[in-house]
């Protein structure tokens, strides 16, 4: 068997702490927690960043004495009944404040129609992206058109997709309720409906132990938790999600955030079902960052950026798994991502905010200024940017949340402006997007 990419720390911790073979008061001065950068690094990363001439194991014991003095332990443990643990270095806590503020100010307005049309397509990214994470090889182009303009999915890859679209709207309406095992497998088998990989059954627990995570070169890496005990742990899991830990009773605080991520980690760690762990340990995310008032995070896509980098993110949860069960590393890489969903959540709202501005000025000197709601000027916006588009009743009812009757009102109005030029393709009444549009727009 080749050799794993997986290198392990030279020596466990524990054993090193009680014999004080590496213990070094220089060292442990020297060595925090986290690097200069604020990385908290794994083993393999950071024996490279040693200092000129110290020892890099001693370096390394007083990187690990400087975790164990932060070190918050949970009540969840592994396989062999040791607990898992993670700290928040100063780093941590100042990007967890920057996060939890965004969403004190505000960013997505909750009373505000235009900025809800602005986003309604960003429920379809994420959908997508974890989908194409966890395989599915549909273009976005015809992944957004089936969505957009409820067609059947063809194949399994679209069926994915349309089941975490699906999954994503579903959430919402828990966001409010415990964590149960009941509802766990119900967010499973919106996921994986009418989806038959590795054997899976929709919204039920594996079988067997025979499901492991393996390197390209066929070693281990993990072996989930035997299958006969995952009732007892799952259910372990939900009392942990349902658990206040403000502190304000004594008990241990958990950011909000943090304990979303730890959601997110225990389920692919468990890996309690033949197929969908990922795409129901994201639901999980998603569902206790909305039950914890992070509101706009129903309008982030995290599974994109993990998919640009599916290697970090495996990596994240195995450090965390062999690096005596330390979720900090997990929890880094997972918050890291975050804010670069928050960052371009906002640009894709400045952006789209820009266009509008755009359409409004063009609108506000033609005779249909006042005419037209925001649905339609939203239309139009779409149209002048793709000449020959085709809007149908359907599609507009799903992107703005309206029905298939007012979505066929507003674009036969336009049609009746001679904004939109309509035809029938079969027996539905389609409506296209004028190539002389701008055009028109500026007589």
């Amino acid at each position: 068997m080749a050799k794993s990419l997986i290198e392990k720390p030279p020596f466990n911790f524990t054993n090193a702490l009680f014999e004080k073979k590496f213990l070094d008061l220089d060292y442990l001065n020297k060595y925090k927690e986290i690097d200069e950068k604020g990385r908290y690094l794994y083993w393999s990363d950071f024996k490279y960043r040693v200092k000129n001439g110290d020892d890099v194991k001693k370096a390394w014991f007083a990187v690990k004495f400087a975790r164990l003095s932060k070190i918050k332990k949970t009540l969840l443990l592994n396989k062999n009944n040791e607990p898992f643990n993670f700290c928040v270095p100063d780093t941590l806590d100042a990007k967890l404040f920057k996060i939890t503020n965004l969403a004190n100010l505000g960013i997505v307005p909750h009373n505000s129609i235009k900025e809800k049309y602005l986003i309604s397509s960003l429920i379809i990214e994420e959908a997508i992206s974890s989908s194409q994470l966890e395989g599915a090889s549909t273009t976005r182009k015809i992944a957004k058109e089936m969505l957009s303009s409820n067609k059947k999915p063809r194949n399994e890859d679209e069926q994915m997709i349309l089941n975490n679209y699906i999954l994503m709207k579903e959430i919402t309406k828990y966001k409010d309720e415990d964590l149960t095992i009941d509802l766990i497998l119900h967010l499973h088998k919106i996921a994986t409906d009418n989806l038959f990989s590795n054997g899976n059954i929709a919204g039920e627990f594996r079988k067997s132990n025979k499901i492991v995570i393996a390197d390209n070169d066929g070693n281990i890496l993990h072996q989930p938790p035997n299958f006969k005990e995952l009732s007892q742990r799952l259910q372990k899991l939900c009392d942990f999600a349902n658990t206040n830990h403000s502190a304000e009773d004594g008990t241990l605080f958990i950011h909000p955030v943090i304990k979303a991520i730890i959601l997110h980690f225990m389920i692919g760690y468990e890996h309690p079902f033949a197929d969908g762990n990922g795409r129901t340990a994201r639901a999980l995310f998603y569902w206790f960052m909305l039950k914890s008032g992070f509101d706009y995070f129903e309008y982030i896509s995290i599974s994109k950026l993990l998919k640009a980098s599916p290697k970090k993110y495996s990596l994240s949860y195995l450090y965390s798994e062999i690096d005596d069960n330390d979720l900090t590393y997990f929890i880094s890489y997972q918050i890291e991502i975050i804010l670069k969903a928050i960052n371009e959540l906002i640009e894709y709202l400045q952006r789209k905010s820009t266009e509008f501005e755009e359409i409004e000025y063009i609108l506000n000197n033609t005779k249909w200024s006042k005419k037209l709601n925001f649905v339609q000027k939203d239309i139009i916006k779409k149209a002048i940017k793709n000449p020959g588009k085709i809007f149908t009743s359907l599609e507009i009812a799903s992107k703005y949340n309206i029905s298939p009757t007012t979505a066929r009102k507003y674009l036969a109005q336009l049609a009746q402006y001679k904004l939109l030029a309509n035809f029938k393709d079969g027996k539905t009444i389609a409506f296209i997007a004028p190539a002389s549009l701008q055009d028109m727009l500026s007589y």
